[in-house]
């Protein structure tokens, strides 16, 4: 783009207006200048084109037919700026809210229902915070949050959106029906440094279910949950899942429960500062994840 050869700003609203009134001392009350300024302001663009743009009568400015042109020109650019202005302010503000919770149940059982939220609020900007750690809800990292516990949480409003019961699960095609099977096939393991407490696992399965010749210790292990349900979905060894989390693959057939004891892990809730609970913006996003399938606490 070549480079423009404009005036100064000021010396062109400065023109503008003396040319729309005529005068300089009404010029100098619309821009709240004095008519000194203003003067000093068109001699200065005079000087800069080389042309003398009004024809300087007492009590009355008259435009020269140059002035004409250049009042013209800038009458229109003027407008235009002035009504883009005006559309842009007039827009509504955007809101971003940002969500945290655990990866799987971001990937899993959120956002295939982010559609729900921009038809019902087109206005809010999503951001989705995935980690086991849990991060302060002070509006810095996160302004919301979905996590697993006791629902006590000081400062925090919590409502319960579903249970969390881990079940043995695999794929149909491992051919495992029995319990006395499982010392035969290998264990997948899911496990996080971050989780603020560690998920059922094996071992805690294992207390319960006493499957003689079961080494816990063994199998594959993965620190994403996603990852290890990809793995029970491959035939790469039996998980123990959130029954939520894998409803879709128990619905389709991809994976099963063979066989129990199931174990009742920690719930679900949706979170938010006491302190906004009448936030307009916190209680859009409320109203779409009540509204998700799947959540048992409607209110």
């Amino acid at each position: 783009m070549s480079h423009r050869r404009l005036p100064s700003l000021s010396s062109l609203r400065a023109f503008e207006a003396a040319a729309r009134h005529e005068s300089a001392k009404q010029a100098a009350q619309e821009l709240s200048v004095t008519a000194t300024a203003i003067s000093h302001q068109v001699r200065g663009l005079e000087e800069a084109l080389g042309v003398s743009l009004f024809l300087r009568k007492p009590r009355q400015l008259e435009l020269t037919p140059q002035g004409r042109e250049l009042q013209q020109v800038l009458e229109t650019a003027f407008n235009s700026i002035s009504s883009v202005v005006e559309r842009l302010s007039a827009a509504p503000a955007r809101q971003t809210v940002t969500l945290s919770t655990t990866p799987a149940v971001a990937v899993r059982w959120l956002l295939p229902w982010v559609c729900m939220l921009r038809d019902s609020h087109p206005g809010i900007d999503l951001r989705i915070h995935a980690s086991h750690e849990p991060v302060a809800l002070g509006g810095v990292m996160a302004d919301i949050a979905i996590r697993y516990g006791d629902g006590r949480w000081p400062g925090l409003i919590a409502e319960k959106l579903f249970d969390n019961t881990f079940i043995p699960t695999c794929s149909p095609r491992l051919g495992l029906h029995e319990v006395t099977q499982l010392p035969s096939h290998s264990l997948i393991h899911f496990s996080s440094q971050g989780a603020i407490s560690s998920p059922l696992d094996w071992v805690a399965w294992q207390k319960e279910a006493k499957v003689p010749g079961l080494d816990v210790s063994a199998g594959l292990v993965f620190s994403d949950e996603t990852h290890a349900i990809s793995a029970a979905v491959g035939e790469q060894g039996v998980a123990l899942m959130s029954r939520q989390l894998i409803a879709d693959e128990l619905k389709e057939g991809r994976l099963i429960q063979p066989f129990g004891p199931v174990l009742e892990g920690k719930p679900f809730f949706l979170v938010y500062p006491e302190s906004r609970r009448n936030d307009p913006t916190i209680l859009a996003i409320r109203e779409w994840v009540m509204a998700v399938p799947g959540v048992q606490s409607k209110q």
